[in-house]
């Protein structure tokens, strides 16, 4: 038999975007698949219930059954830190690296470090969410020293309803973000986007790159599990950067 990458990725329950997404992204890569588990997501809000989704243990029942799966790499395709704190998800990645000894990371946590390695200090910002939400969002890269200089969003709760966005609405909303603000990058922050669909043809058409939370967790995941994102053609300049 030959060698396989089997990525896993935590997905919230009520999104139908991120793994046909992730899937297509990997079409045509030899060898690599993606394997996915769920865990309870139905809102996005910063009320205690939406919060409580977020608690650690049932992305750790999902990560146990994922290892079954012999898989090399853990993602959570989410972006819940960037309201809720990065350290979020760096004390989440922990405790499923020790609960199952296989490495992990975040849509988030990517972000940031590609943020930092292709120098992105201002950045737009296009999401679906309520506005209390995507303040947050906001105040949290800030807080990192990353100043978002402009924004579109939705002001929906989702979750569900996000799938629902069309391509050409989120190509309009970041081409009004690319025009208000000297972006470094734009990144399209919910992984129940079709954002991916649209990042690459948009990055030749602005000339600023558009990094996907659906697609940064894919890259980081295949660098994690010892795969190399560049064999990704197509869906962005991301994949070609190393770290």
């Amino acid at each position: 038999m030959t060698d396989r990458t089997l990525l896993g990725v935590l997905t919230p329950s009520s999104n139908t975007s991120l793994e046909p997404v992730t899937a297509d992204i990997l079409h045509g890569v030899d060898g690599v698949s993606a394997h996915f588990g769920r865990l309870k997501v139905t809102e996005i809000s910063l009320t205690e219930q939406a919060l409580s989704q977020f608690d650690n243990e049932p992305f750790l029942q999902a990560s146990r059954l994922l290892a079954d799966a012999r898989v090399q790499s853990i993602t959570w395709s989410g972006t819940s830190s960037g309201w809720r704190g990065f350290q979020d998800d760096e004390i989440l990645c922990q405790a499923i690296t020790e609960e199952t000894g296989i490495p992990a990371t975040t849509s988030v946590l990517a972000l940031n470090e590609l943020f930092t390695l292709t120098g992105v200090k201002r950045f737009g910002l296009v999401t679906p969410y309520l506005h209390d939400v995507q303040s947050k969002v906001i105040a949290t890269y800030a807080g990192a020293g990353f100043e978002c200089v402009a924004e579109r969003h939705l002001n929906d709760k989702g979750n569900f309803s996000f799938s629902e966005v069309s391509e050409e609405t989120l190509e309009e909303m970041v081409r009004a973000v690319a025009a208000e603000g000297q972006c470094d990058a734009i990144t399209i922050f919910c992984t129940n986007l079709r954002g991916a669909r649209v990042a690459a043809r948009l990055e030749k058409e602005l000339n600023i790159p558009i990094y996907d939370t659906v697609s940064t967790g894919v890259w980081k995941g295949m660098l994690l599990a010892d795969a190399d994102p560049s064999q990704i053609k197509g869906w962005g300049s991301l994949f070609s950067v190393k770290p």
